[in-house]
Formats: structure tokens, C-alpha cells, sequence
């Protein structure tokens, strides 16, 4: 008689086994918050929820010759105003006691990176969002082509970015004397259009990080110096879906290019918060002690603080998708 085999079939006792790592979603890199160059912070909130930040107009330039037995006229200086709102952010998770007895993994660790990522990703947002709001915008099409686009629902999968958008942008915040960090303007590009502006060739080609005589000093997510400007690749670029050409359906891609004060970011160092938020440890104040909160509060905002301090080109991508 032949031998009888115990198997899954037959008994019960096989359980799913799971792998102990834990895998994250895929995550973007974090551009927009660093480049707040323009900082300042409120003791309190009864100090009020918005911070006013002044910009001394410069006189006009003196270049009339004067008498000299006749006093000069005396000119009034004149100041402009940005205002910064502080809002409250923030975001918790609330975990069972039975959820963390019978998870294969503790818990704490796994709450603790996905809430700090969204405190993280949720600034940044906020930063991009007042930055891609900005008034100066150019758009992409072929240099000297016709029909050059004036409005964003009128970009067709033709109108790419070209190096003479780049070019174009950066003569505007050199005439618009906005100083670049330590000499180069800092570009936000999403990858679908790093491929266009890559593929540009010439005398002026794309020039990878590199080939920098320092560089240890090459910033988060950067693929390269192309006109002046050194690239960040953001899959947190600008993106608006079938905005373009009502005829195409084309995505269109902001591409946003700045320097120094482009904008400001206010917030309150009232108990213990500061620049970045805070992780926070609620209490525990059901009956049975059972739910556990962590999350994170900040109170802040941002403002765009020179206007001309940022460009925007509006485009489409070779690998945008458009019907």
C-alpha cells in the first residue's frame, strides 16, 4: 500500500507567511521648501497670524548736475509690503492596540516614517503651489516659430522647451537684476520635459553635475547645468492634464526657474515649533487606553516675495500625454 502524504489539502495548520521589510510608496524628492530663502518667525501667535515683510524701493538715480549755491530737493523714499498668513498644518494617524498586538512588524517605526514624509511632502506642496502661481510666464514653442502660444490653453504637443526659453527666461531676471545662487538660477524641471531640454545640442549642450569644479556642492535631485541655471528633475514639477489645446488635449508642464527671494516663509517658534513641523504624540484618552496618535502640527506659510524674481515656462513634452 503506497505512503499517505499530510498536506495543505488534508490539514489546516498552513498560515501566509509575511515578508518583514516594509516597502514604502515610491516617493518624490523635496524641492521647493529649500529654496525659501527669505525667513522669519513669530514668538507667539497672539503676536497676530500674519507676518509683513518690507522692501525699501530704491531712489532713482541722481544724474543731474546741482547748483552749487541752490539746496537739493529732498526726495520721499518708498517701501512695497509683503504679507506672509501663518496657517495651521498638519495630519495624524490614529492606530488600535489590536492593530499593533497582532501586526508581523511594530508599528511605530512604520507610522513614524509615512507621517513624517507627509509633513515633509505637504510643505512642499504649499511652497510649489505659491511659486507655479507666479505672474512672468513664457511659453514653449520652436524659436522664431509662429503661432507662438499666449495662453495656456493654447499649447500643442508642438510647443516644446527649447534652450531659447532657457535663454529667454534668464535674460529676464539678469535684467530684472535678481541675484542667482552663487551664479548659476535654480530650475524645477518635471522629467518628461528634462528629456527635451536634454536633447538640445551645440555650443550651449547639457553639462551634468559632474563636470562642476565642486561637486560636493551639487543640490538634492540636480541632473545638470544647462544656460545658466542648474536643474532639479521633480516629478513635483508643475503638471496641469489636458490643459492645453482644446483641439490636443495636451498636457502642459511648468517649468519654474528663479533666484534669490523668490519667496518667503513665516512661522511661529511659539512651544516649540519652528521652520519644520513637529512630530506630535497625542494622548491617549479612550477608557481602555487602546488608541494611539502621532502626527504633525506646524503653524506657517509661504509667499511668493519678488515677483520678479521667478519665471515660468509653460510647455509641452515629447512624452506628455495628449489625445
Amino acid at each position: 500500500m503506497p505512503d499517505a502524504f499530510t498536506t495543505t489539502a488534508s490539514l489546516d495548520y498552513d498560515q501566509t507567511m509575511w515578508d518583514q521589510g516594509i516597502y514604502f510608496s515610491l516617493r518624490p524628492e523635496l524641492h521647493f521648501d529649500s529654496f525659501a530663502d527669505v525667513k522669519s518667525t513669530t514668538a507667539s501667535p497672539d503676536q497676530g497670524a500674519a507676518l509683513t515683510f518690507t522692501i525699501v524701493t530704491d531712489m532713482a538715480a541722481a544724474t543731474a548736475s546741482i547748483n552749487e549755491s541752490v539746496d537739493v530737493d529732498a526726495v520721499a523714499l518708498a517701501d512695497t509690503q509683503v504679507t506672509v498668513t501663518l496657517a495651521e498644518k498638519g495630519n495624524a494617524v490614529n492606530s488600535t492596540w489590536r492593530v499593533r498586538a497582532t501586526a508581523f512588524v511594530g508599528l511605530e517605526p512604520v507610522i513614524a516614517n509615512a507621517v513624517g514624509f507627509n509633513a515633509g511632502m505637504s510643505l512642499d506642496l504649499i511652497a510649489r503651489t505659491e511659486l507655479e502661481a507666479g505672474t512672468n510666464v513664457r511659453y514653449g514653442s520652436a524659436q522664431g516659430a509662429a503661432g507662438t502660444p499666449t495662453a495656456r490653453n493654447q499649447v500643442d504637443p508642438a510647443d516644446l522647451i527649447r534652450a531659447h526659453d532657457v535663454r529667454l527666461v534668464v535674460a529676464d531676471l539678469k535684467a530684472a537684476n535678481v541675484p542667482p545662487f552663487n551664479g548659476y538660477y535654480a530650475g524645477v524641471i518635471h522629467p518628461h520635459v528634462t528629456v527635451d531640454l536634454r536633447e538640445e545640442t551645440g555650443s550651449a549642450s547639457w553639462r551634468d553635475p559632474h563636470t562642476y569644479s565642486q561637486p560636493a556642492e551639487i543640490w538634492a535631485g540636480e541632473v545638470g547645468e544647462f544656460e545658466g541655471v542648474r536643474w532639479m528633475s521633480s516629478s513635483r514639477a508643475s503638471l496641469w492634464a489636458d490643459a492645453g489645446s482644446s483641439t490636443t488635449l495636451t498636457d502642459v508642464y511648468g517649468t519654474i526657474v528663479f533666484g534669490h527671494q523668490a519667496v518667503a516663509k513665516a512661522y511661529s517658534s511659539y512651544d516649540g515649533r519652528g521652520p519644520l513641523p513637529i512630530t506630535i504624540i497625542g494622548p491617549v484618552v479612550d477608557k481602555l487606553k487602546r488608541f494611539k496618535p502621532v502626527g504633525w502640527h506646524w503653524f506657517g506659510g509661504y509667499k511668493r516675495f519678488r515677483e520678479a524674481a521667478i519665471r515660468r515656462i509653460e510647455s509641452s513634452s515629447s512624452m506628455g500625454v495628449n489625445v
